[in-house]
């Protein structure tokens, strides 16, 4: 027999190439060293504790434009009160003869009984760090979101009522009467301009709670 038909002989001949190690690239050997040997970071930097600090210092500024628009809303609401609850000269010069009158007056003793608890609570939590009636944030921010919206909108119609009413009245006479109406008529307009502007402060807070 020949040597074709022997399979160990043609084992024999086959020859195998040798295949060579092939080592790992430099760059990935440093780069995992120095990544072994670095620290892990924190995520908490000088800019983190900066923001946080600047973050404070903005909520802080924010509680204190707002208790100074409560003690604003509260003057104008009890000015707008006394002006008209003293508007009484005589005969038709009676605050009391006129529903527009009355209405604003009405008016007037629920914003200030509400911006006086409003600001007593403020004050209570500035100075102490706490709040007056133990409730999730959230919930205080929309107590007083919808509690500075009602009050505003019940004071700028109280006032938009009483305007035509004192026009009309300043066209024929002008006195001491239509003057006080007039004055009381601002006061409420000013109130009105500070809880709308502590709605927006409102607004803003709400916004701002994590829902986390």
């Amino acid at each position: 027999m020949s040597n074709l038909d022997d399979p160990k002989s043609n084992h024999q001949h086959v020859e195998s190439t040798p295949t060579e190690p092939t080592a790992p690239p430099v760059a990935d050997m440093e780069n995992q060293a120095n990544s072994a040997t670095a620290p892990p970071s924190s995520g908490f930097g000088f800019g983190g504790a900066a923001a946080i600090v600047q973050r404070w210092r903005r909520e802080d500024l924010i509680k204190k434009a707002a208790l100074a628009l409560r003690v604003l809303a509260l003057i104008f609401s009890l000015l707008a009160f006394i002006i008209m609850a003293s508007n009484e000269h005589g005969d038709w010069k009676n605050f009391d003869r006129y529903d527009e009158y009355r209405y604003l007056l009405a008016i007037a003793i629920l914003s200030t009984l509400y911006s006086l608890a409003q600001a007593l609570r403020h004050v209570h939590e500035l100075s102490t760090g706490r709040h007056l009636i133990q409730v999730q944030q959230r919930t205080s921010g929309l107590f007083d979101f919808f509690g500075d919206q009602i009050m505003a909108y019940l004071l700028i119609s109280a006032s938009s009522a009483a305007i035509p009413l004192t026009n009309n009245m300043r066209e024929g006479v002008d006195n001491i009467f239509t003057d006080s109406s007039a004055a009381a008529i601002s006061m409420g307009f000013f109130a009105f301009v500070s809880l709308a502007l502590l709605a927006m402060i409102s607004g803003y807070k709400i916004s701002t709670v994590s829902y986390i």
